[in-house]
């Protein structure tokens, strides 16, 4: 590895130990929600439709889920509700843009947050 790749590395490192473990648990689940939303075909625009992957989108609702339910305790409830709401939300989208709907309790992330109908 160069010494300019090893100091960056260095800098990412400093830089990342500043930031507290609620805001990059945070930053991860909004990143999971965004990517989740495009793929449930919510994306701004017309060509919205073009995104839409439910497979991809089950995928990250399902992380998503996992990571909020795991992190709640420690997130504290005001950081808490609002990912679940938002969680909550995706999922109902979810539901809404399949075309043969998931059992109560299959949905995605539902093994983590119980049934959401």
């Amino acid at each position: 590895m160069s010494s300019t790749t090893e100091k960056n590395a260095g800098d990412a490192a400093r830089d990342i130990a500043d930031v507290a473990a609620v805001e990059v648990i945070t930053t991860a689940a909004v990143h999971l929600m965004s990517a989740a939303a495009v793929k449930c075909g919510l994306a701004e625009g017309d060509d919205a439709g073009d995104h839409l992957d439910l497979d991809e989108a089950r995928k990250l609702i399902t992380a998503l889920a996992a990571l909020v339910t795991a992190s709640a305790p420690d997130i504290g409830n005001q950081h808490a509700r609002s990912l679940r709401d938002g969680l909550r939300s995706l999922q109902l989208a979810f539901r809404e843009a399949s075309v043969i709907p998931d059992a109560p309790g299959d949905g995605p992330g539902e093994k983590y947050t119980g049934s959401v109908v």
